[in-house]
């Protein structure tokens, strides 16, 4: 009975082995005709243009995720840097210690080199024309020192990744100079 149920075994083993194989053919070189061989280099080229379409897309999907994570990770830095610069500017309107400022601008311009390395760069509004795509305007003053249509003051500073617009620059955009009530009254 045992020695059945090895030969049973080998017989299933082989069936099985059999019904896995993928279809496919044994092909003697004397009956291929030409229209199989050229339908076969037909195939291979279509294949290899498939393999490099299929390479090239993996390629710029990394390249995007890739992108993608240093703008996410570029996103949650910047409020920290906008901290410190605030930090800084409170620090140097009290008057303090020149040897400590000294030392908070030295990691300020570090940090500002390594998000430069990354080809992060900060958008001035100050005296630029509104532009809708890079500025957030938060709202519209008079200002003799600027024109109307004009950002006269920046509240926070926006940043480009590369080309792409990383996040706005929120201005204070000029609404002209102040109009004095003798001009309006002239005007009447």
């Amino acid at each position: 009975m045992a020695k059945k149920n090895k030969t049973d075994e080998k017989d299933l083993s082989e069936e099985v082995a059999e019904e896995t194989l993928p279809d496919t053919e044994i092909i003697e070189e004397d009956s291929v005709t030409e229209e199989e061989e050229e339908s076969l280099r037909d195939q291979f080229v279509r294949l290899q243009a498939d393999f490099a379409n299929f390479r090239n897309r993996t390629q710029r999907e990394r390249l995007e995720l890739y992108q993608r994570a240093n703008e996410d990770l570029l996103l949650e830095i910047l409020p920290v840097l906008d901290h410190y610069e605030m930090g800084l500017q409170t620090a140097e309107k009290h008057e303090t210690d020149p040897s400590v400022l000294d030392g908070f601008k030295l990691v300020f311009d570090q940090f500002q080199n390594v998000l430069n390395k990354f080809n992060l760069k900060p958008i001035n509004a100050v005296g630029e024309v509104f532009d809708p795509h890079k500025h957030e305007a938060l709202t519209h003053l008079p200002s003799d020192e600027y024109p109307a249509e004009v950002c006269s003051n920046q509240v926070r500073c926006g940043y480009l990744f590369g080309d792409k617009l990383l996040r706005a620059a929120q201005v204070v955009v000029s609404s002209g100079p102040v109009e004095t009530t003798e001009t309006a009254e002239g005007e009447e």
